[in-house]
């Protein structure tokens, strides 16, 4: 009878291989002990990028795959022979993977369960928002264009506490251009202006001025005082977008949540006297002579492109 339930339990174990033999289709290559089956082709092939697909595309396209994945193996065996699984590189390089592995699905699993965004709040947001998705045609600007940073955040300063931006331009600005109409550049059109201007002049709101704004001609203190926008966005057309970009948001809040909440739970001492021994100081800068300043060319049209 014991013969019989040993015979019994083997013949079980053989037909449940079979089964999950069989779920993962017939066996394409044997290399020693170790099959490749049908499963196996086709997930190594989902797992390549597009273009790498493409390159096993056509006739002789599959053939060519599986050598491939039998070369793969073959080397994979080689180095189990040579003991290299042993390796002390191999293995950190096996933790380092795990890490990395474990740490992905734990935020999968954590913070994209808690940063859906649904499809109400971005009707919301978009609702809300409305007139930042209308598209500027063109901007009212003025400028003061000066030399060196030095200078342009001084002038900053200045109209922070009150200075006239008119007639600080009259006085510094050294765009021959507009100084004299107290740096007023009048309407510009998207494309008119070099990409640095442009990109700061966009990010302001009217009444506002920029930083220092550093360009071929110099550096520019801008103040935006008018956007002329064309037809607002559809939403169908930016749902996606602001699907993904509230999605990102949500993350990175609960993210931060979710670290300040775990580092409560763990202790962590940071040996700051070791720490110092291996990090480098700032070396000092050496100072290079600067070059003799030369007389700036006139600039007609500092918003136009060179």
């Amino acid at each position: 009878m014991k013969r019989i339930a040993v015979l019994l339990l083997a013949v079980s174990l053989l037909f449940a291989c079979a089964k999950k033999e069989e779920k993962k289709g017939a066996y394409l290559a044997r290399i020693g002990n170790t099959t490749i089956t049908q499963a196996d082709f086709e997930r190594e092939m989902k797992g390549l990028p597009g273009f790498a697909q493409q390159l096993f595309k056509g006739d002789g396209g599959n053939e060519k795959f599986l050598e491939e994945l039998i070369k793969k193996e073959i080397l994979y065996q080689e180095a189990l022979k040579k003991n290299l699984d042993k390796n002390p590189e191999f293995r950190a390089k096996v933790e380092d993977f795990k890490k990395i592995t474990l740490v992905s699905i734990l935020l999968e699993k954590e913070i994209e369960a808690h940063s859906k965004v649904t499809d109400q709040e971005v009707k919301e947001f978009y609702e809300k928002n409305r007139a930042d998705f209308a598209p500027v045609n063109q901007i009212k600007a003025s400028h003061i264009l000066v030399k060196t940073e030095g200078e342009a955040k001084k002038i900053i300063a200045g109209l922070k506490k009150g200075d006239d931006f008119a007639q600080i331009a009259k006085k510094s600005s050294i765009d021959p251009g507009s100084k004299q109409k107290g740096g007023d550049l009048g309407y510009i059109s998207k494309g008119q202006m070099v990409r640095e201007f442009e990109a700061a002049a966009l990010r302001l709101k009217p009444g506002e001025i920029s930083e220092p704004v550093k360009t071929q001609f110099g550096y520019h203190v801008i103040k935006v005082t008018e956007l002329k926008t064309g037809k607002i966005v559809e939403f169908d057309q930016v749902k996606d977008m602001l699907s993904q970009r509230l999605s990102a948001k949500k993350q990175k809040e609960f993210f931060d949540t979710y670290m300040e909440g775990l580092k409560k739970n763990y202790k962590v001492d940071v040996n700051k006297d070791a720490f110092s021994k291996m990090t480098p100081k700032e070396e000092s800068k050496e100072k290079t002579p600067e070059k003799p300043e030369t007389k700036a060319e006139p600039i007609e049209a500092p918003q136009q492109k060179k």
